[in-house]
């Protein structure tokens, strides 16, 4: 068992009582982890898109997936069929393992780092955040990155409620900055 999945079994008991939920079933966890990555003009690169695909695949232990624009817009000087992104889903171990990773290795060694902010809640006890770069993680070489990439981050729970989540993500670690939440 992975540490950060043992630490979420020892929190859950005092999760439950400060939720105040009566049901084991209902006690708030991570549900999915998806790391995207949007893509912009280095779209029409294919080496620089195989690049951070690599790049990602890499960070999250798990291939990333191309996506492709599903119509064109002119707009955004979008063709259907072009890449526009990359993309991972991380669910079970591997989610465990990356949120480990993200905690207590990536956002630490984060320059000036004061925590992610806490407004980052959408209102369903899902989180999002964004990193802008890469380098962060340990398993990231400067001397393979043709570009160096922000990404966003989606932590999806189980709850409907931003405080729970918000309590489940505290428990487990993540470090968010001083101030007050949005929910």
């Amino acid at each position: 068992m992975s540490r950060m999945k043992q630490k979420y079994n020892d929190i859950v008991p005092a999760l439950r009582e400060e939720c105040g939920i009566k049901n084991p079933m209902q006690t708030p966890k991570l549900e999915k982890i998806v790391i995207s990555v949007g893509a912009g003009e280095e779209g029409k690169d294919s080496k620089l898109i195989a690049n951070m695909a690599d790049t990602i695949s890499l960070i999250a232990g798990q291939k990333a997936v191309i996506v492709n624009a599903k119509k064109s817009v002119a707009g955004f000087k979008a063709r259907e069929g072009a890449p526009t992104g990359i993309r991972v889903t991380l669910r079970g171990d591997n989610m465990y393992n990356f949120f480990d990773k993200l905690v207590s290795i990536a956002l630490p060694r984060v320059k000036d780092f004061r925590g992610t902010s806490r407004k980052g809640f959408d209102g369903r006890g899902n989180y999002n955040f964004g990193l802008q770069e890469q380098l962060m993680f340990p398993e990231v070489e400067f001397d393979n990155i043709i570009k160096t990439h922000g990404m966003n981050i989606t932590i999806v729970t189980s709850t409907e409620s931003d405080k729970e989540g918000f309590s489940l993500l505290e428990k487990l670690g993540m470090p968010f900055s001083k101030g007050k939440t949005n929910g």
